[in-house]
């Protein structure tokens, strides 16, 4: 992980980054070994499976790197876009494409965020219809969502007979 030498604008993203750089090497070791047919696997459930997991996390990155000026868009954005659930008897990408993805946006982000400005962080916009935030809260709460995502993919390992996700 980069984090040690990593300068940041705004003192608040340090620890923020680190968080950030963490989630960017542990998904990958959570999704580790899983096949495409068991990242579609809901184990007779409702919960979403790894692949809609994975897919919506690649989302959240491209939506906020949108967010800070980075352009961009993953191949299976309309799939994931206005924040859409899972859906039933579809058929989502490959884990490898979703790790391409995340493998493109991730340093892309990564400066962005390092170099974001005070005065970006404290702008409030509109979330939803009468949610306003701050991009930092926004960030925060990415960060804090990512973490979510990933623990609930290496849960899905365990219960799928996999080995446990490793942290280093």
């Amino acid at each position: 992980m980069e984090t040690a030498s990593l300068t940041v604008t705004d003192s608040r993203m340090q620890s923020l980054m680190s968080l950030y750089d963490m989630h960017t090497t542990f998904l990958e070791s959570a999704l580790e070994g899983i096949s495409d047919e068991d990242a579609h696997n809901r184990l007779n459930t409702r919960a979403n499976h790894v692949a809609w997991l994975t897919g919506s996390l690649v989302q959240q990155r491209f939506e906020l790197a949108n967010a800070l000026g980075i352009q961009r868009k993953q191949q299976a954005e309309d799939l994931f876009k206005d924040n859409q659930g899972i859906k039933d008897d579809v058929k989502y990408p490959s884990l490898n494409t979703f790790r391409q993805d995340w493998d493109q946006i991730s340093p892309e982000l990564r400066e962005a965020l390092s170099s974001v400005s005070t005065e970006k962080l404290d702008t409030f916009f509109e979330m939803m219809p009468g949610v306003n935030m701050t991009y930092y809260e926004l960030i925060t709460f990415i960060i804090y969502r990512e973490a979510n995502c990933i623990g609930q993919i290496a849960l899905w390992r365990r219960l799928m007979g996999y080995e446990a996700m490793k942290y280093m």
